[in-house]
Order: C-alpha cells, then structure tokens, then sequence
C-alpha cells in the first residue's frame, strides 16, 4: 500500500490560499465542502514527517505505509468530531499512534535483537552517552540521537522499552515536541510524560549496565 493512493487523484498545484491555510483551516474546509484536493494538500503537508514518524516506531517500511493510510483514513472518518481551537498536530499524532499500537499488536512477529551483537570500541563509547543525550539540555538533542540511530543497540534499547515509554522517547526527542505537545497526543497530564520519560532513561541505562558494564 502506497500514501501516493491517499493523493493520486490530483495533481493539480495548491492556490496561494490554500498554502496560507493553516492544518485545522484546511480540515474545517474538507469538513465542510468535502473537497479532496484540500485533503490532499493535508496529507502532503504531514507525508514525511508522520511516514518518518511511524518508520521508526513501527520498525517496519511496510507497516509504517499502512499504518499512514490507516491513520489518515481515521481522519477523514473522523474530521466531525474534531473541535474547532484544538491543534490539528497533536490530533493526527495521537491517531497516528494509535493505529501503530494497533497493527503491533495485530503483527506476530516481534524481531529479538541483543545487545551482545554490538562489538566496537566506538559503540561502547557511544552507548555510554544515551541517557545523557535524551535527557541533554540541548535545544535539539534529534540531531545527536540520529547520528547513533543507525547503531544495532540503540534499536534494540528502544525495543526493550514498555510501549508507554517508547511513545514518550519517540515523541520527544525524535519529533522533537514539547512535553504539552506529548501530553496532548497520548491524552496524559505533562507530569506523566516527564515520569515515564525518567523511567525510560533509567531503564535504557539499567539495561546497558546490566548487557555489558556487569558482563565484563
């Protein structure tokens, strides 16, 4: 399945209004005139930061354009019950999620990945810096996280995560978003986001001790 199926009947190019839309305008407008071409323009807007998005969570190519399709068809089934003054972003994500929680869920195969495969000095080094990069002050810790994300055990890491928290590194450091914005996705209070954040930091760092530091 192809996101190119959820735009392929236009191709015609958006008008100077409709690029000055903002995403809850666009959607208020397909709510009201059912114009396909202005829910194109959304999908287009949102195709490679959501696909990247659910390509990592899911871990998986073609689980992460199915899950695409899936969520935008929950928008369009769902573009009602979207309350005028809320944020579309969080909306989408929070869908997004969901249909990526269910298809894990509904996909049997979970790939085991240790941590013992790692073998380089260099990743050694690097491993030891992931809890300080996910809780770094930095004003964008993404870029130093995806330098590593190429690392086996940095997948493997994250895998090892509860669901809860993997939604929450996921969301923070690889979209970058507030903690409001976290919160507004996974529908918790912003302490909640923090916490499970907190727990998952310890948890990454309990299970390198314990892979390599107390192996050794």
């Amino acid at each position: 399945m192809s996101k190119r199926k959820l735009t392929e009947h236009t191709t015609q190019s958006p008008s100077p209004a409709e690029h000055a839309l903002t995403d809850e305008e666009l959607l208020l407008c397909y709510r009201q005139t059912g114009d396909r071409g202005v829910f194109a323009r959304l999908v287009n807007r949102y195709e490679r930061e959501l696909y990247s998005y659910l390509r990592r969570y899911t871990n998986n190519a073609e689980m992460a354009e199915d899950v695409f399709q899936a969520a935008f068809l929950q928008v369009h089934l769902k573009c009602e019950q979207f309350e005028e003054g809320r944020r579309f972003r969080p909306w989408l994500y929070a869908i997004a999620t969901n249909q990526a929680i269910d298809a894990g869920r509904r996909n049997k195969r979970h790939q085991m990945v240790s941590l013992d495969r790692v073998g380089s000095r260099d990743q050694d080094d690097d491993a030891g810096k992931l809890a300080d990069l996910l809780v770094s002050d930095a004003a964008s810790p993404i870029d130093s996280v995806a330098k590593l994300e190429q690392a086996e055990w940095v997948q493997a890491a994250l895998d090892g995560l509860s669901e809860q928290m993997r939604m929450v590194v996921h969301l923070v450091y690889y979209q970058g978003m507030k903690y409001r914005e976290a919160a507004d996705v996974l529908e918790i209070p912003v302490g909640t986001v923090k916490s499970r954040l907190h727990a998952a930091i310890a948890k990454l760092t309990e299970s390198w001790d314990d892979t390599h530091i107390n192996h050794e």
